[in-house]
C-alpha cells in the first residue's frame, strides 16, 4: 500500500478532499444560486473535483482486489486467477493514465464539452467516404468513454459519404481531449469507388471548439460606477434646464460612458442609462467570445491542405502516423475504430513539455 499512498501525494487526493469540501459548504450557502454567474465556475470546479476523486476511488478498490487475486494466485497456484489480477492491473494503468492526463488539462476551456465539425477535402466522393470514416471513428471514442452526442448538422455527399458534418460531444474534459484532433487528416488507400483499383489520398479537416457557454450575465458593480448629473440642454422645455436630472455614467473598469438627458425624472434617466450599458458591456463580452472563437479557428486556418497532422495508410502498407509527435500504430482497424488515444495522449504531453521550456 506504500505505492497507493505515494501516488496519493502525486495525485495530491488530500488537498483535492479538502477543496471539494470547501466547494461544497460553499454551495450551501443561502444566496448561492442568486448569482448566476460566479455559481457556474463553482459548480463546474465541483463537478471536476467530484470525478477526480471518484476515479481515485474506484482505482483504490481495484488495487485491494488485485493485491486479494495476487495473493490467493500465488497460495493456490491459480493462473486463471494470475491472468484475471494482470488484466485488472492493465485496466488500473490506462486508468491512471488518464488520471495524469486530466491533471494536466488546466486550461479553462479544456473542461468544456465540445463541438467537432468535419469537413471533406477536394476529391469529391472519395474525400466525402472518409470524412464518414473520420466521424465513424470519433463516434466510436466518444461511445467508449461514455461520452454522449449530438449531430447538430449533416450534409450527404451526392454519392457517399459526408461532405460535412457538426456534432457535440459532451462529458467530462472532451475540449481538452478532442482538440488534439484539430487538423488536417489524410487517407491513402486503394479506391472503392474507382474501377481501374488506382491508390487515392483523400484530405478531410477536423475543427474543435469548446462548447461555451452563451448565455452572459452582466453583473455591474456599483463600486466600478461614476456617475456624474448636469443639467439637460436642447430640445425637452424650459423643465430640462431647471435642475440636474441628465445623466453621465461611466465604467470604470472598461472606460464606457452613457448618458441620458431625455427625461424629465433624474431617476428615469439613470435608469434609461444603466439599461444602455448593460447592453454596451453585453455585447463586449460577446465580443471577447467570439474573439476567442475566432482565435481558435484562425490557428486551424494556418494548416494548408498537404499540411496534414496525421496519416491513415492503408496501401501500399499499414500504418496510421501522427506528424507532430512521430506516433505510428500498425493496426489501422484499431485507430479506426476510435482507438486514438495514444494519439492524444502523446500531442497532450508533448504540449506540456513545450510549455515547461
Amino acid at each position: 500500500m506504500n505505492d497507493s499512498i505515494s501516488l496519493e501525494a502525486i495525485f495530491d487526493i488530500p488537498g483535492k478532499r479538502k477543496r471539494f469540501s470547501e466547494v461544497e459548504q460553499i454551495m450551501l450557502k443561502p444566496d448561492f444560486w442568486e448569482d448566476p454567474q460566479a455559481s457556474r465556475p463553482v459548480v463546474k470546479e465541483r463537478a471536476t473535483l467530484h470525478d477526480m476523486l471518484e476515479m481515485w476511488k474506484k482505482l483504490s478498490g481495484d488495487l485491494e482486489e488485485c493485491e486479494i487475486l495476487l495473493q490467493l494466485a500465488e497460495e493456490e497456484e491459480d493462473e486463471e486467477t494470475a491472468r484475471e489480477a494482470f488484466q485488472k492491473v492493465g485496466a488500473m494503468e490506462r486508468s491512471l493514465r488518464d488520471l495524469e492526463l486530466r491533471q494536466m488539462l488546466g486550461e479553462e476551456s479544456d473542461r468544456e464539452n465540445a463541438i467537432l465539425s468535419i469537413n471533406a477535402g477536394a476529391g469529391g466522393t472519395e474525400a466525402q467516404d472518409w470524412a464518414e470514416m473520420l466521424l465513424r471513428m470519433y463516434l466510436r471514442w466518444c461511445e467508449r468513454r461514455g461520452y454522449e452526442t449530438q449531430v447538430l448538422d449533416l450534409l450527404e455527399g451526392e454519392e457517399a459519404g459526408l461532405k460535412n458534418v457538426t456534432f457535440t460531444v459532451g462529458g467530462p474534459f472532451a475540449y481538452g481531449y478532442l482538440k488534439a484532433e484539430s487538423g488536417i487528416h489524410r487517407l491513402v488507400r486503394i479506391s472503392p469507388f474507382d474501377a481501374s483499383g488506382r491508390r487515392h489520398t483523400s484530405f478531410a479537416a477536423v475543427f474543435v471548439y469548446p462548447d461555451m457557454e452563451d448565455d452572459i450575465v452582466i453583473d455591474v458593480n456599483p463600486s466600478d460606477l461614476r456617475v456624474d448629473t448636469y443639467r439637460a440642454s436642447g430640445a425637452g422645455g424650459q423643465h430640462v434646464n431647471k435642475t440636474s436630472s441628465a445623466v453621465r455614467i461611466t465604467h470604470i473598469p472598461s472606460g464606457i460612458v452613457v448618458q441620458c438627458q431625455n427625461e424629465k425624472s433624474q431617476h428615469r434617466n439613470r435608469e434609461i442609462a444603466m439599461k444602455v450599458l448593460r447592453a454596451r458591456l453585453y455585447e463586449r463580452e460577446k465580443a471577447i467570445q467570439n474573439e476567442k472563437l475566432q482565435e481558435l479557428h484562425d490557428n486551424l486556418e494556418d494548416i494548408a491542405w498537404g499540411n496534414q497532422i496525421r496519416s491513415y495508410v492503408l496501401q501500399p502498407y499499414r500504418m496510421v502516423k501522427d506528424h507532430r509527435t512521430s506516433v505510428e500504430k500498425g493496426d489501422v482497424n484499431r485507430v479506426l475504430d476510435g482507438d486514438i488515444d495514444e494519439f492524444i495522449e502523446a500531442y497532450l504531453l508533448k504540449k506540456l513539455d513545450g510549455r515547461k521550456k
